[in-house]
């Protein structure tokens, strides 16, 4: 039976010529003959560098349904790089124990330029999407041939990367190869994210008015970027405090992508939460959707626990 692949065509780069915008049928037509029976959606949506979250929930949604309801063998994204790896992560939170793959694809060069890989990287997510192999590693970011965790994805120059850890597989034509196991994963998640959650990266002499004035703001919970190990200025660990103390949570993760989980030891002390191993973008959205199912600190530090 060939399998069945449900198209999420959210425009942004892979789509764009110079004077339109390809719809999902469109794209599909430019691959010419597909080994899979595929059923386009287009969606709509903002430029992926405004990607909003009720945008991100949607799409989380539609995949986990396409697979749990609708009799999808996967599910493929098509999506702007630039905030890819946040939706892809948010989508794999949701997604639980429902098989079936769910690749996020996109470009870095319009339809119509002559060095596009967009339809390249389209024609390896829909291999993998229908792949037997990739039903059990959740969501995934597929780019240059290689499969990445969308909890490891990240968006490097003009490619993705999941250092410090090894892709997951590659796309070899109309196989996959799964190289490296999966990361653990929970869920499903069924609550709709918190979205007032900030992300501040952190410099040597950074006043707390920058992190306070996010909370004045309405900011329930605050992901801290920190140097190498998770670092943050010595400065604000007493607002840390403070802000812990009103039962709102500060993760902490770190611009260096450590692969220890062990990091930010002396933040951890004055009620920080680390991000395990987390990129900032990603700890992001394990903070919103930790406190989208209610609850402050205790609930966030249980739900990182067991990320």
């Amino acid at each position: 039976m060939i399998p069945r692949v449900l198209l999420l065509a959210t425009g942004d780069t892979l789509a764009h010529r110079r004077n339109s915008i390809a719809t999902g049928a469109e794209l599909l037509a430019g691959l010419g003959e597909v080994p899979v029976d595929v059923r386009v959606e287009d969606v709509q949506a903002e430029p992926s560098w405004d990607t909003s979250p009720a945008t991100m929930l949607a799409l989380a949604r539609r995949a986990r349904k396409a697979l749990a309801a609708d009799g999808f063998d996967g599910v493929v994204v098509t999506h702007g790089v630039d905030t890819v790896e946040e939706t892809a992560f948010l989508t794999d939170l949701f997604l639980g124990p429902a098989r079936g793959g769910v690749v996020f694809t996109g470009a870095t060069r319009r339809l119509d330029d002559p060095d596009s890989n967009g339809l390249a990287n389209l024609a390896d997510a829909l291999v993998a999407a229908a792949h037997p192999v990739t039903r059990v590693l959740g969501a995934v970011v597929c780019f240059d041939h290689l499969l990445h965790a969308a909890r490891w994805a990240t968006l490097t120059d003009v490619t993705f990367s999941s250092a410090p850890h090894a892709p997951l597989g590659r796309v070899a034509g109309n196989d996959v190869i799964v190289t490296t196991p999966p990361p653990d994963r929970l869920g499903p998640v069924h609550d709709p994210p918190e979205t007032d959650v900030a992300l501040i990266k952190t410099y040597p002499g950074m006043p707390t008015v920058v992190l306070t004035s996010v909370v004045d703001a309405g900011a329930r919970g605050v992901v801290l970027e920190g140097t190498g190990a998770g670092n943050v200025p010595v400065e604000l660990f007493t607002t840390i405090m403070e802000l812990t103390g009103w039962d709102i949570p500060v993760v902490i993760a770190s611009r260096a992508r450590p692969e220890r989980h062990d990091t930010a030891a002396l933040a951890l002390r004055v009620g920080a939460i680390g991000s395990r191993g987390l990129a900032g973008p990603h700890a992001r959205v394990a903070l919103m959707t930790a406190l989208g199912a209610g609850g402050g600190v205790a609930a966030a530090r249980t739900w990182f626990d067991r990320l």
